[in-house]
């Protein structure tokens, strides 16, 4: 039986599972709820998937709301990604029907945004696609409010 872990957000986190002989590994923050300030699992992604070096195949948990998301994440090497929150809301939303219409539309985003990258097929994509931009502003001790006197 395939063992997965899930959890992983250091490079030497990866590295010590495939060490251990694990199938693959799910990149996850836990929804960031240990820490606030933690770093999200698409900055993490690519120092996971070098450490792995095609040992164990890499998912991408955390933060997957739209087509982009998953060509990032895939683009950035992860084998796959979990899409849980935007399940729960398409169920929320309609039901059975409400998930079926989440998940046509993250399928038509997904292969739009290949379009429009010009690219073909999910397996093309690289690297080359995804460029990472600075925050809009740099992290305080009160970030969500950075401008608000206290």
């Amino acid at each position: 039986m395939p063992v997965v872990i899930k959890g992983i957000a250091t490079r030497e986190d990866a590295s010590i599972a495939v060490e251990h002989g694990i199938d693959a590994l799910c990149v996850s923050n836990h929804g960031g709820h240990g820490l606030d300030h933690g770093r999200a699992t698409i900055d993490v992604l690519t120092e996971v998937v070098e450490a792995v070096h095609d040992r164990a195949e890499v998912i991408l948990d955390g933060g997957v709301m739209r087509g982009t998301d998953v060509v990032k994440a895939l683009a950035r090497g992860a084998r796959a990604t979990m899409i849980g929150k935007l399940q729960g809301i398409g169920l929320a939303a309609g039901g059975e029907s409400g998930l079926v219409t989440a998940l046509e539309i993250l399928e038509h985003e997904i292969l739009t945004c290949l379009a429009l990258l010009g690219v073909g097929r999910l397996g093309d994509l690289g690297d080359q696609h995804v460029v990472s931009a600075r925050p809009v502003g740099a992290p305080t001790e009160i970030s969500a409010f950075p401008s608000i006197p206290y």
